[in-house]
């Protein structure tokens, strides 16, 4: 597509900071939470993860679209993001497992985005005032009328969007990553584990985090978010896995209240970044807004002699100064000391606010998923 032939659309925040580009996607007008991700690659990923339910996602990389999009790097069944900010977007995509262009699969799904824009200029504003609500529209090209729409919309702080993205039934998953995308000795070196049952409480969970479950030999089992612990315990897992998700932690009531009593029953519990906050919440510490959050591909973490490049995408972080004394800080974000991982001191606790699955995103951290096994094993022997 062409400039000539492309149709105008405009960009405003809530600040009234306005940008004209060009409509890519689909047409309308769409709200949410603007954020930035500096990610190079990937781009299918972050659209279809679910944690970003309820944002538009400003891609740094100034191309956009030129691998298009295939079914298989498909985290959930369908596009979360609210819209798409690009410098340049790609219609005729090139590589061989391409099955469609960006802009005409998010048509299909009714996203709007816009391009042609300054997108670095938009990603040092977002850094300098916070993430911010604003509006991408087609049919609304006054700023003014676009503003007051904009200035009426519920901020992040707050709003529980778990219950819009989790699983409606329970349902089990059984499929490991692929043989051809199988990146790592960890697998092959774990001892195969059978029947080790995971319970997965559904905040919003990646595909490729049931995936690399299942790579471990786990039996996963799928549940709403909103399933009360007896339920739960009637499926006799060996440990429990708290999932990513988007908005607020601290106002998702259900999942802090469920996983405070599955914590008696002291059996290993794994979260990753919501189910990292919710695990946080659960011990009795508190979760406060970042002003632009995490979101990229090359993150540092760690804490002593080890850095891990790790895939982060989170508005929200735990306070540190809220942990109880049985609970230990295991990892930082290098960038600004922010808390990226923690553990109980004497039971199999653990958590991480970045993404070990790695899609998109390296695989230094994968190894968690063999530490959770281990627990697993390790409790599953001791009670038997």
């Amino acid at each position: 597509m062409t400039i000539s032939t492309a149709h105008p659309a405009l960009l405003v925040l809530a600040d009234g900071t306005t940008y004209q580009g060009w409509s890519f996607g689909a047409t309308g007008t769409t709200i949410g939470e603007v954020v930035f991700n500096t990610a190079m690659t990937g781009y299918q990923e972050v659209v279809t993860d679910p944690s970003y339910c309820g944002q538009i996602v400003t891609f740094t990389y100034p191309e956009l679209g030129n691998t298009g999009v295939n079914p298989s790097d498909e985290e959930s069944a369908h596009p979360q993001i609210r819209g798409a900010i690009a410098r340049n977007i790609c219609y005729r995509p090139s590589n061989w497992r391409s099955t469609q262009s960006l802009p005409d699969y998010l048509a299909e799904h009714n996203i709007p985005g816009i391009y042609g824009i300054d997108t670095r200029a938009l990603t040092r504003k977002i850094r300098s005032i916070g993430a911010i609500n604003g509006a991408i529209s087609t049919e609304i090209l006054d700023s003014a009328e676009l503003l007051s729409q904009v200035q009426a919309a519920p901020s992040m702080a707050g709003l529980n969007l778990v219950k819009e993205v989790s699983t409606d039934e329970v349902y089990e998953w059984s499929d490991p990553t692929e043989a051809n995308w199988e990146f790592g000795p960890a697998v092959d070196g774990v001892e195969k584990d059978k029947g080790l049952t995971v319970v997965a409480i559904d905040f919003g969970i990646k595909r490729n985090i049931l995936k690399r479950l299942a790579s471990y030999n786990c039996r996963v089992i799928v549940v709403p978010a909103n399933t009360p612990p007896e339920e739960i315990a009637k499926y006799n897992p060996d440990g429990i896995f708290l999932s990513n998700g988007p908005g607020d932690p601290a106002v998702v009531l259900e999942g802090i209240s469920t996983t405070k009593a599955l914590l008696e029953r002291q059996q290993p519990i794994f979260g990753i970044c919501m189910g990292h906050q919710i695990l946080g919440l659960a011990l009795g510490a508190q979760t406060f807004k970042l002003k632009f959050g995490h979101r990229g591909l090359n993150h540092p973490a760690g804490l002593q002699q080890m850095v891990e490049i790790t895939s982060q995408n989170h508005g929200f972080a735990i306070d540190p100064d809220t942990l109880g004394d049985q609970v230990e800080i295991t990892h930082l974000n290098l960038n600004d000391r922010t808390v990226a991982g923690l553990r109980h001191k004497s039971l199999p606790f653990f958590s991480v606010q970045y993404h070990p699955e790695a899609s998109p995103g390296p695989h230094d951290a994968d190894y968690l998923f063999k530490q959770f096994v281990e627990l697993m094993r390790s409790r599953s022997v001791a009670v038997g």
